[in-house]
């Protein structure tokens, strides 16, 4: 069943590649209005033009979402062309470091964008929906935002914490019918990891940890924020909802053991 977004404003930071561009096109296809924010201004550019050749409507703003006083510039400008119905708060960047060798940069900086960003663009967004007494917010945290995983303090910190933030705006704002859920995808392939992880590494962790023996992409993961965001959905708030393949479900048989079913 196809949702109908027609006449909806959909906000996507880091909306312009890797899972935030696939809801963007998602929701373009369902006929909404979009708004892309993203840092990057060859990919911002370059996304923008392909989703309006596709025929979509769409406005795109180069936005640090760690810079408060451009997230708030640009979210009235947002606002200014159409009221903002949805947002989906996707911007961040994952770094590889060890706890031990984790400098104090690395740490700030993704906290910064991952979390902090994400508070800054959901505030100055829920302000106005406030007035409207409506509003659907999505937030995009992480497998990694539920459990551990070497090399990713920071990263996963950030999530945890996208998690609470979601659990309590969802609280604080109920009773002006914004609704706000986090998504917390697993192992996707996409611009995060695929100059990182080699072909090798992706299958020996397929092989270890995935029970859908894949890795997610970045269509597994779109549709729910689509749903999440529709009028069907309303009475979805404070939730968490992970799309990770089995992987959080629990630990995965070995092959030994499936072969002798």
């Amino acid at each position: 069943m196809k949702l109908d977004f027609t006449d909806k404003h959909v906000l996507i930071t880091g909306g312009a590649r890797g899972i935030g561009y696939e809801i963007a096109r998602q929701f373009g296809d369902s006929g909404a209005m979009l708004s892309i924010f993203d840092y990057n201004e060859k990919t911002l550019s370059e996304a923008t033009a392909v989703l309006q050749n596709m025929g979509y409507e769409v406005n795109s703003f180069l936005v640090d979402v760690s810079n408060q006083e451009i997230v708030i510039d640009s979210v009235d400008k947002t606002e200014a062309i159409a009221p903002i119905d949805v947002l989906v708060n996707n911007a961040g960047i994952c770094l590889v470091t060890p706890f031990l060798e984790l400098t104090r940069e690395e740490w700030l900086r993704t906290i910064d964008i991952n979390l902090t960003g994400s508070f800054y663009v959901a505030q100055a967004v829920c302000r106005y929906m406030a007035k409207r007494k409506n509003g659907s917010v999505l937030n995009m945290s992480s497998k990694n935002g539920l459990d551990g995983e070497f090399g990713h303090a920071h990263y996963n910190s950030s999530k945890a914490g996208l998690v609470l933030l979601t659990k309590t705006m969802a609280i604080e704002l109920a009773h002006l019918n914004i609704n706000v859920n986090a998504i917390c995808p697993g192992y996707v392939r996409g611009p995060l990891n695929f100059d990182v992880d080699s072909d090798e590494f992706v299958e020996e962790f397929v092989n270890r940890y995935i029970p859908s023996n894949r890795t997610g992409l970045v269509t597994d993961v779109a549709p729910i924020f689509l749903f999440l965001a529709h009028e069907m959905s309303r009475y979805i708030t404070g939730q968490t909802f992970v799309i990770d393949g089995g992987q959080l479900a629990g630990q995965k048989a070995f092959d030994w053991l499936i072969n002798k079913q």
